[in-house]
């Protein structure tokens, strides 16, 4: 029998919503019995001539629908845009009809993490609007609780919705311990979740 997976997936462009998918996998990875599978979507072009590689240059490969479609759980990850996910992300989730209409997803589990440049750069926004298109695909959706210490202290990212990090106006700024804490926090609880709900 297949281990099970948790999806990450995720869009990023300076790289810090990639950090924070590692951190993410960190976690999913601490649960005995399922395993993560990291993987991004292509760019978006306005130029309707242009195409991606199939394979990216570098980092996570692209993720296919079947891909989706097995998941035990999944976790969405943008950067921020204007309080929205960035488009290569929901241009992705706009093509998962067919497994809406099949009921693929139904009593998964899904949580959300995002990347901003500043403190109140739309974090809580732009997590909530990820997970709308999830639960009309009718998973359930988890936020990270209380009982994780790192919600009281953290000075940057990090919301009961779900992951988050502030990246700086040049996303050049690390994750904290705090922000890789709830990272891990999240990808531990979806695993967790996911097992239960096999």
């Amino acid at each position: 029998m297949e281990t099970p997976y948790i999806l990450i997936l995720y869009y990023s462009r300076s790289g810090a919503t990639a950090a924070m998918a590692r951190a993410i996998t960190q976690g999913v990875e601490s649960i005995d019995g399922i395993e993560a599978k990291i993987r991004t979507v292509p760019s978006v072009s306005p130029d309707h001539k242009a195409t991606a590689a199939s394979i990216p240059e570098a980092g996570a490969i692209y993720s296919s629908l079947d891909e989706l479609r097995h998941c035990a759980g999944l976790i969405l990850g943008s950067p921020t845009r204007f309080g929205q996910m960035a488009a290569p992300l929901k241009y992705f989730i706009d093509s998962t009809g067919s497994l809406w209409s099949a009921g693929a997803l139904i009593d998964k589990p899904v949580g959300t993490f995002t990347s901003t440049a500043s403190l109140h750069g739309g974090q809580e926004a732009t997590l909530f609007n990820m997970a709308v298109p999830m639960i009309h695909h009718g998973m359930v959706y988890c936020g990270i609780p209380f009982s994780e210490d790192a919600l009281y202290t953290t000075q940057s990212g990090g919301t009961p919705y779900g992951a988050s990090h502030v990246a700086g106006s040049e996303a050049t700024g690390d994750l904290t311990s705090d922000e890789i804490d709830l990272c891990q926090a999240l990808g531990s609880r979806i695993a967790r979740l996911s097992l239960r709900l096999l």
